[in-house]
């Protein structure tokens, strides 16, 4: 990753947006509770979390962007099938909680972010089955390794399958 003066501004802007869009997300998750299936707020929430992925991935800051795009890419379907309520939204919680980790432990220096997978896949697999989805599953080099491997996955605002990203 590119740590020249430019670059740390670049993550030093990225992470203040991150946690406007961040915010807008919680808002949303709020609103959820308050008034199930509101289609606004779900709309709201998964655009928030689009743009945070693509300017995240922008940056080569992967382990976010691959989070927020897999957490995006579960909430999508549902909110527009007006599902998205109940026992989803405390799992919906905790994948909110664990994005707000991960952006203040990002370095804005290097944009380093030094967390394993394990959590990701176990919160986005309990989003999965809340939400009656199969479990968000990363490519096997990711899923072997626990480093994010670079994927061409802005195209469709997801995580391509395996056979798309080697």
């Amino acid at each position: 990753m590119d740590s020249t003066p430019l670059h740390n501004a670049a993550v030093a802007a990225f992470l203040q947006d991150a946690q406007v869009l961040l915010a807008r997300s919680q808002e949303c998750l709020q609103h959820l509770e308050l008034i199930a299936n509101d289609p606004d707020a779900c709309h709201s929430l998964t655009t928030a979390l689009d743009t945070l992925a693509h300017r995240a991935d922008a940056l080569g800051l992967l382990e976010v962007a691959h989070y927020t795009f897999a957490l995006q890419k579960l909430l999508a379907p549902t909110c527009a099938q007006q599902h998205l309520h109940g026992s989803s939204l405390p799992a919906l919680d905790a994948c909110l909680t664990l994005l707000d980790w991960q952006l203040e432990l990002l370095d804005p220096q290097t944009g380093e972010l030094g967390m394993d997978t394990d959590e990701q896949r176990l919160l986005l697999g309990e989003l999965a089955t809340s939400l009656g989805q199969p479990a968000t599953q990363l490519c096997a080099d990711c899923q072997h390794t626990g480093v994010y491997c670079a994927h061409p996955h802005t195209a469709d605002n997801g995580i391509d399958s395996p056979e798309q990203q080697h």
